[in-house]
C-alpha cells in the first residue's frame, strides 16, 4: 500500500466519552475513515502509522442526517467509522496530535 493512501485513509480519531471508555476497558479505538476503505486496508494503515498490533477491525457506515434551517433542507455527508481493537502491549496516545 502506498504511503499517500495510508495518510488519506484514516481521516481522524473520534474522541468521545464512549470511545474513551472503550479505549480504557477494551483497548478499542474509534477512527473516522474513508468510505471506500475495507478492513484489511484499515488494519494495515493503523499498524504502519501508529506502530501497534491490531487484533480486530469492525466498521460501520453512519448515514448523514437531514437538517433544516431557514434557507431550506440539506443533508450531512455519510461517513464510515472503524473500531480498531489492539493487542495487549499496544496503546495509542492522542495528546500530541493536532
Amino acid at each position: 500500500m502506498h504511503k499517500e493512501k495510508l495518510y488519506t485513509l484514516i481521516k481522524s480519531p473520534m474522541i468521545t466519552e464512549k470511545s474513551a471508555r472503550a479505549a480504557d476497558l477494551n483497548k478499542q479505538y474509534v477512527f473516522k475513515v474513508d468510505l471506500d476503505s475495507n478492513k484489511r486496508e484499515i488494519k494495515k494503515a493503523v499498524e504502519e502509522l501508529f506502530k501497534v498490533e491490531v487484533l480486530k477491525v469492525t466498521t460501520s457506515i453512519v448515514k448523514g442526517k437531514t437538517k433544516r434551517n431557514r434557507f431550506g433542507t440539506y443533508k450531512r455527508s455519510d461517513y464510515k467509522k472503524a473500531f480498531v481493537t489492539l493487542g495487549k502491549d499496544s496503546e495509542i496516545q492522542f495528546e500530541g496530535i493536532n
